[in-house]
């Protein structure tokens, strides 16, 4: 086991501050900070309720503060056109996205149907599932609360796969992980990561086990799976720290450990990277 100190200094933790850029002055309408990196993000300060364009396509709005987030996806392009828009103004900049780098994991021992069901009651299990799943995701928040910082959601974990791994589950590959598995014992207390409205708060769900989604601003949203307990409920605010539930190996797991994802509108994220970070002066 290590302490979250320590996960910075190894593993993940490392990328993240590696990867890091700064956030810097700037004279066209925006400034930004984050990780250009795919998996990575970019977090930015411009005029209050500016329209932000991403390769020419309004996703998001800033805050009442200007602030806003953008996501770039595992498999995202070298670059990424950023714009933001007002009544009066518009400025843009082309973001360089670096390549990540992704290991393949194999995992053994996982009952079929956890990988490949077939039985007709589970995959009408699984599809109203998803559509819980989807609402959950959907959800975008009116808040800035990313603009406040990520903490890892346990105190001591041994990082057991890393985020973006090719998967290989019993020697079928698979999509990636698009999680950070954080390996603890059963029982340990999971702490929300950042503050933010809860989406979703489900037990029992067959590939996830218990599940809680949180919302920090914007449609950024925390995943946190397999949880033995839930302590919040669908519809709660959460601030950062604050135990949400308990770590167990529900769903589709092996041993007990939290996995830990993120995700952006449609775009899968590297939490980790969220670590330390605060939205730009």
């Amino acid at each position: 086991m290590i302490s979250t100190r320590r996960a910075l200094i190894l593993g993940a933790g490392a990328a993240s501050l590696t990867a890091t850029t700064p956030a810097t002055a700037q004279q066209d309408g925006f400034v930004l900070s984050g990780t250009f990196v795919q998996g990575g993000f970019a977090m930015g300060r411009t005029w209050p309720r500016a329209l932000v364009f991403v390769d020419g396509e309004a996703l998001t709005t800033a805050s009442a503060a200007g602030l806003f987030v953008v996501g770039f996806d595992r498999d995202a392009p070298t670059s990424v056109e950023l714009e933001v828009r007002d009544r009066r103004r518009t400025a843009g900049r082309r973001v360089p996205v670096r390549p990540g780098q992704f290991a393949s994991t194999r995992i053994d021992g996982l009952p079929p149907s956890t990988v490949e069901p077939t039985d007709p009651a589970l995959l009408e299990r699984i599809r109203q599932e998803s559509a819980l799943k989807a609402e959950g995701f959907a959800s975008r928040v009116d808040t800035d609360d990313f603009g406040n910082g990520f903490i890892w959601p346990l105190e001591t974990f041994r990082v057991s796969s890393a985020w973006g791994a090719q998967r290989v589950l019993n020697g079928t590959p698979a999509r990636p992980h698009y999680g950070i598995d954080l390996a603890a014992p059963a029982g340990t207390p999971i702490r929300a990561p950042g503050d933010g409205l809860v989406t979703l708060a489900r037990s029992g769900l067959h590939f996830e086990g218990g599940l809680t989604l949180i919302d920090h601003g914007q449609g950024l949203i925390t995943a946190c799976l397999h949880q033995s307990r839930i302590d919040v409920l669908a519809g709660q605010r959460v601030t950062r720290g604050e135990v949400i539930g308990r770590v167990g190996m529900t769903g589709r797991a092996t041993g007990p450990h939290l996995c830990w994802r993120l995700r952006w509108r449609d775009r899968n994220l590297d939490p980790s990277l969220m670590i330390g970070q605060s939205a730009p002066a």
